[in-house]
C-alpha cells in the first residue's frame, strides 16, 4: 500500500530502525538480512531527502529530522494496529489476548495477584507480563510496548487517558520485638532510627525521599536500601529499623510475620493510584474489557472493608 508515493510497510521498517539504530539489530527483528534493511534504509533516505541515521564512530545517530518523526510515525502504526486490525467483535472466554502491564510489585500483591486469579476465570487463555517500572516507563506507554501502567497519579502523561484506581496511605512498620518504638512515634525517634528504603532506576529515586527533604528540610537515616517494596517488611524483621511504606502491603505482611504496624509521626499525603493507558487503545473493546475487570475488583474489595 502506497500514500503518496511511500510504501507504508517502510514505516514499519523505519520505526524499527529509529529504535534500534542499528542495522544488525533491525534486520533481526524485521527477520530480513543487513543487505535488504541498508536498502531499505537507502529507500527512506531517498523518499524523506534525509539521512535519517548516521554513523558516528561505531554507532549510529539519529538526525534532527529522524528524531522528530520517531514519535509521528509510532502513532500512525498504533492507530492501524488499534482501529484497522483489533477485531470488533470480542469474546474474552476464547480469546489468546497478551497483555503487558507495568506496575510495581505492591500493587501485584496487593491487586494483581487477585485480579488475574479472577480474570483466569472468565477468559483462561488470556495472558499476562509485568514490567517493573523504570527511568523510562512512559516512554515505553508511549511507544505501546506496555497495555497499561499503574502508577501514582504524579506519572500521568498529558494527551493519554487515566483512571483513579484508589487512594492509599503510609504506615510505619516495625519488628515487633523493637524495643526503640512504643505504641507512639515522635518525629525525633523517627528521624534518629535507622530505616529501610526502596530506590527505583537508575537514579536511585526514593519513594518519598523528596517530600521529606521539601517539608522538613533533612533526609531520613538510610541503612538498608532495596529495590522493590516486598522486601521492605522482610528487612527489619529482627532489628531495631524502621520502614514506611503502603498501608495495604504493610497489612498483608503483619498477617504473617512479626510486625507492628504504627502510624507516621507526621501526615504523609495520600497517593492515589491510577490506570494510565495509550490513546489509541482507548476503545479497543478487550482492554476496556480488562480496564473494567481491574476497577470492578478494587471496588469490591473496597465495599467489603467498607461493610
Amino acid at each position: 500500500m502506497r500514500f503518496n508515493h511511500l510504501d507504508l510497510n517502510l514505516l514499519v521498517a523505519l520505526d524499527v530502525l529509529l529504535e534500534e539504530q542499528n542495522i544488525t539489530r533491525a534486520a533481526e527483528r524485521l527477520h530480513m538480512t543487513q543487505s535488504a534493511t541498508s536498502g531499505v534504509l537507502g529507500r527512506l533516505r531517498t523518499y524523506f531527502e534525509d539521512e535519517l541515521l548516521v554513523q558516528v564512530g561505531r554507532k549510529m545517530q539519529p538526525t534532527p529530522y529522524a528524531l522528530e518523526l520517531m514519535a509521528p510515525v509510532r502513532e500512525v502504526l498504533l492507530t492501524i494496529q488499534s482501529s484497522i486490525t483489533a477485531k470488533p467483535v470480542f469474546d474474552p472466554a476464547t480469546s489468546k489476548r497478551h497483555f503487558r502491564l507495568m506496575t510495581s510489585d505492591y500493587l501485584i500483591s496487593v491487586l494483581f495477584a487477585q485480579v488475574i486469579e479472577r480474570i483466569h476465570q472468565e477468559a483462561p487463555h488470556i495472558t499476562f507480563e509485568m514490567i517493573g517500572p523504570s527511568d523510562n516507563s512512559g516512554e515505553l506507554l508511549m511507544r505501546g510496548e506496555v497495555d497499561l501502567m499503574i502508577v501514582p497519579d504524579r506519572y500521568t502523561l498529558e494527551g493519554h487517558p487515566s483512571q483513579l484506581l484508589f487512594e492509599e496511605e503510609h504506615v510505619c512498620v516495625v519488628w515487633n520485638g523493637n524495643t526503640q518504638v512504643g505504641d507512639h512515634l515522635t518525629l525525633e525517634k523517627y528521624m534518629e532510627m535507622g530505616h529501610v528504603s526502596v530506590g527505583f532506576g537508575r537514579t536511585r529515586h526514593m519513594s518519598i525521599e523528596e517530600w521529606f527533604i521539601t517539608q522538613y528540610g533533612f533526609n531520613r537515616r538510610l541503612e538498608v536500601i532495596t529495590n522493590d517494596f516486598n522486601t521492605l517488611p522482610q528487612l527489619v524483621v529482627g532489628t531495631q529499623r524502621i520502614a514506611t511504606m503502603h498501608q495495604r502491603l504493610a497489612r498483608l505482611y503483619a498477617a504473617h510475620l512479626p510486625l507492628r504496624i504504627l502510624p507516621p509521626p507526621v501526615k504523609i499525603p495520600v497517593m492515589r493510584e491510577v490506570m494510565l493507558w495509550h490513546r489509541s487503545v482507548d476503545g479497543d473493546p478487550m482492554h476496556r474489557w480488562l480496564r473494567d475487570r481491574i476497577t470492578a475488583f478494587v471496588h469490591s474489595v473496597e465495599q467489603m472493608q467498607a461493610a
